[in-house]
């Protein structure tokens, strides 16, 4: 299978990385920002791209690595192109019309756009909830200082003299993802998942005490009841992202390939 990621970032190189030595998935190329082809081409070491339009030929799926304007940039014409489109930049859509494009597009070049669950799990347990019906989904976010750092935490908060957790956000999953397009991916997944971006309540928190990023749900249905929580360390270049949303991306891939897959 060979693939193109957008962006050059942390989470597309650590991706590259784990499939460097993977014989079934090929990396073939990089879709970057016009003018940082050559950054691009040096982070991942494949032929970059500034366009979809660019890309060769025989490329089988494009993974968006890239957060929301790399999703906004490029995603409807890849779908258009009818390439199926791996996406961890779920908060994007938050966006009501945005969403409705991608399903537009999708439509029209007769290929799929899928949500990684990427920092969080349980994704799975939740959407079959989901069948029969939710009557309530909590999710809370709590992390350290640095994980919220150029976010809106910081008109709420002044976090260098934060000395113990103090919530920043406290709304619907969809007020959450358009206000923290960087930090909030992981609320969209659970409200798309399962009771819906307004329906879905979000608590996020930022707490000096911890090092690694903490997401809890708690989710009540038809089902019956259940709770999930998850620590999750950083990537070592970005204290914003999870280590496990690369992850994610990696074994989407590899079930893709995979003859028999859990």
């Amino acid at each position: 299978m060979n693939i193109a990621l957008i962006g050059h970032g942390p989470i597309a190189r650590s991706v590259a990385a784990h499939l460097a030595q993977d014989i079934q998935i090929t990396l073939s190329h990089v879709i970057a920002r016009p003018g940082r082809q050559d950054a691009a081409r040096a982070a991942l070491g494949v032929p970059a791209v500034s366009s979809v339009a660019a890309l060769p030929d025989g490329i089988d799926l494009v993974v968006d690595c890239a957060g929301h304007p790399g999703l906004r940039a490029h995603g409807m014409a890849v779908l258009r192109r009818g390439i199926d489109l791996l996406t961890v930049s779920n908060g994007a859509l938050a966006d009501a019309d945005f969403a409705l494009e991608l399903e537009d597009a999708a439509k029209a070049g007769n290929a799929q756009l899928r949500l990684l669950p990427g920092a969080i799990g349980a994704v799975d347990a939740l959407a079959a909830a989901s069948i029969g019906g939710l009557d309530s989904v909590v999710y809370t976010g709590r992390k350290p200082l640095a994980g919220w750092a150029g976010s809106a935490a910081e008109d709420a908060l002044d976090l260098a003299a934060l000395t113990e957790a103090a919530t920043h956000f406290e709304g619907t999953a969809r007020e959450a993802a358009l206000r923290y397009p960087k930090n909030a991916n992981v609320a969209a997944t659970i409200a798309l998942a399962g009771i819906g971006m307004d329906e879905t309540q979000v608590r996020l928190i930022a707490d000096p005490t911890i090092t690694a990023n903490r997401h809890e749900i708690e989710a009540i249905g038809a089902f019956g009841r259940f709770t999930f929580a998850i620590e999750g360390a950083s990537l070592p270049d970005n204290p914003a992202s999870s280590a496990l949303t690369a992850m994610s991306v990696v074994r989407a891939l590899r079930d893709r390939v995979a003859r028999i897959s859990v």
